[in-house]
């Protein structure tokens, strides 16, 4: 039996082609979210060009015929606004003149009149519960959602491997056909090793010994760049090797880095580290400039009143890459706040010669990015849209790097299953252009606190 899909005006916001993805079912727009649409068609950022593509796409189907009625689409299915059931009856406490209530009686007086399977889609949480309350079914628009965190690819892994195969592992490598794991019972099971996956492998025979490695081509081959020290920076523990390879390796290797770990796992510092190494200590020539942005949901919104220039409205939200260079131009943590002027003279020196340079996320927009080492910091606050483009935007020569935490989202809307950072992560596994790693909480060298309070509050929900 065909369903009843009635969209919410955010799951547009969010993703305008959304009308398309509900196979030959009934797609319902009730008449407010056109207008909320459009009081929504002028904004700035992405929020803007979603709406103003949405409306593109219902026009287009206008064009088939009266929207009233319903007009069919090429996947089958069918599309309608709705401007009926103002009279239908909500609980008291539900005010008749907010939007979303105007959409549950909508959904309501779908549900009595059709007799058939009526669905909210929203990504609004408590409308979804108001939808509960009044026996609506509601659901979350799914279409780009991924596994939960802890099932979402690591980029890495430990296995086992026969002691006479580890012995010739520098060397030759190792097939991905002769390295084990082992299940819950204890036997032998062959992982599924994906294009650049990272790999610490251990020696059956003697479980103290341990070599790291990536997958290519189906052999898992020795870091490349296991001994560098980017910037004077020496990798303190596997995932920071790990991450080291993957930023050390060429644009025409690996154009695309995603890095997923908790705060103080050196993320963006050793992305910045790896960036100067390149730019400044051992010139290459590989990267014209080290470009960063950190998307952040109210400031792309709101940059165009904020007051001065682009670098000026961008600079409290460019502060933690600040603190970073602070840390990298002076290692000596006793003597490097012992002169502030010094220093800020310093960093402001990097950014003088424009090889730092920082810019709002809304504002390279299609854009061509060439010869760029392109730093996303943050990038759990990405949506979906945004990490497409992003990624699709890289020219010739150009290494884009996502880093992030599915479990630190500050824009509404996004969760773990359904931020930038983890889509794109779930989408390139396996990708040969893709490196990736995810950095564990044991892996924290921020501080001894820092470590500590990861251990013991990571699990422990305060706030949501």
């Amino acid at each position: 039996m065909k369903k009843i899909y009635v969209l919410d005006t955010n799951v547009l916001i969010q993703a305008p082609y959304a009308i398309k993805c509900f196979d030959d079912n009934e797609v319902v727009l009730p008449l407010v979210v056109l207008e909320e649409l459009d009081n929504h068609k002028r904004d700035e950022g992405e929020r803007g060009a979603n709406v103003r593509e949405a409306i593109r796409i219902i026009d287009q189907l206008r064009q088939n015929g009266d929207l009233t009625g319903g007009v069919n689409m090429d996947n089958g299915g069918t599309l309608r606004v709705e401007k009926n059931f103002k009279d239908v009856e909500l609980p008291h406490d539900l005010s008749e003149h907010k939007s979303d209530n105007r959409i549950l009686k909508v959904c309501k007086g779908l549900s009595e009149s059709r007799k058939a399977q009526v669905i909210l889609v929203t990504k609004d949480i408590l409308l979804r519960v108001k939808a509960q309350l009044i026996d609506v079914k509601a659901e979350d628009f799914t279409t780009e959602q991924v596994v939960g965190h802890g099932e979402q690819y690591s980029g890495r892994i430990d296995v086992y491997a026969p002691e006479d195969i580890f012995k010739e592992f520098k060397k030759k490598g190792i097939p991905v056909e002769q390295v084990y794991v082992c299940d819950e019972d204890g036997a032998k099971v062959m992982p599924e090793l994906f294009e650049n996956e990272f790999v610490i492998v251990h020696a059956d025979q003697s479980l103290k010994k341990t070599q790291m490695g990536r997958v290519e081509k189906g052999v898992i081959k020795k870091l490349e760049y296991e001994k560098s020290q980017p910037y004077g920076v020496t990798p303190r523990n596997a995932g920071q090797y790990f991450l080291q390879e993957a930023l050390m390796a060429p644009a025409s290797q690996a154009p695309l880095v995603i890095v997923k770990g908790m705060a103080g796992t050196a993320k963006t510092f050793y992305s910045l580290a790896v960036g100067l190494e390149k730019m400044v200590n051992r010139p290459t020539g590989e990267y014209r400039r080290i470009l960063v942005c950190r998307p952040n949901s109210q400031f792309d919104d709101d940059i165009g009143f904020l007051p001065g220039d682009e670098q000026e409205k961008i600079s409290p939200l460019m502060r933690p890459i600040i603190d970073n260079l602070e840390q990298l131009i002076d290692s000596n943590e006793e003597e490097r706040y012992k002169d502030e002027k010094e220093l800020e003279g310093k960093t402001d020196e990097i950014f003088d010669r424009g090889i730092v340079q920082c810019e709002a996320l809304n504002f390279i927009r299609g854009r061509s990015i060439l010869k760029t080492y392109l730093i996303i910091d943050e990038a759990q606050n990405m949506t979906p849209a945004q990490a497409k483009g992003i990624i699709t935007r890289a020219g010739k020569d150009t290494k884009i790097i996502l880093l992030g935490d599915p479990n630190q989202i500050d824009r509404p809307f996004l969760d773990e299953r359904t931020n930038g950072l983890s889509y794109a992560s779930e989408h390139m596994k396996g990708s040969p252009l893709c490196y990736q790693i995810s950095l564990s909480a044991s892996e924290c060298e921020r501080s001894l606190l820092a470590m500590d309070a990861i251990g013991r509050m990571q699990d422990k929900e305060i706030w949501n």
